[in-house]
């Protein structure tokens, strides 16, 4: 995938996060764990999905996931609370995350660092 399609998919993601300032990956309902999978793009690395919408993450609790259920994290959540654990379990962030076509992850910090730009500065 070309790195204008990744900064177009990361760009339309971000807007659509803004308004709710929140992002959503998939917890299973009974043992209340993440997905995570085997990276298709890093080699000895495992990604965890997120979407920027409730419904986008909905699409894929089917089959293997259908067990789990869109859960929303606060980017304040994910900046205090998430980045450091999932940091230091070397995940990285699947973005948008599709079964198919063009998959693009990041590293958690440079996926957060574009997480914090979308803050709103306190007054």
């Amino acid at each position: 995938m070309s790195e204008t399609n990744q900064r177009e998919i990361l760009a339309e993601f971000l807007t659509q996060s803004t308004t709710a300032q929140s992002v959503w990956a998939l917890q299973d309902k009974a043992s209340e764990d993440w997905v995570v999978l085997d990276s298709p793009n890093f080699e000895n690395a495992e990604v965890m999905p997120v979407w920027s919408t409730k419904e986008l993450a909905q699409v894929h609790c089917v089959q293997e996931w259908q067990e789990f259920e869109p859960s929303e994290i606060s980017i304040t959540d994910w900046l205090d609370y998430w980045l450091e654990d999932l940091k230091e379990d070397d995940i990285v962030i699947g973005v948008n995350w599709a079964e198919e076509g063009d998959i693009v992850e990041l590293e958690v910090t440079d996926f957060s660092q574009a997480l914090a730009s979308i803050v709103p500065v306190k007054a």
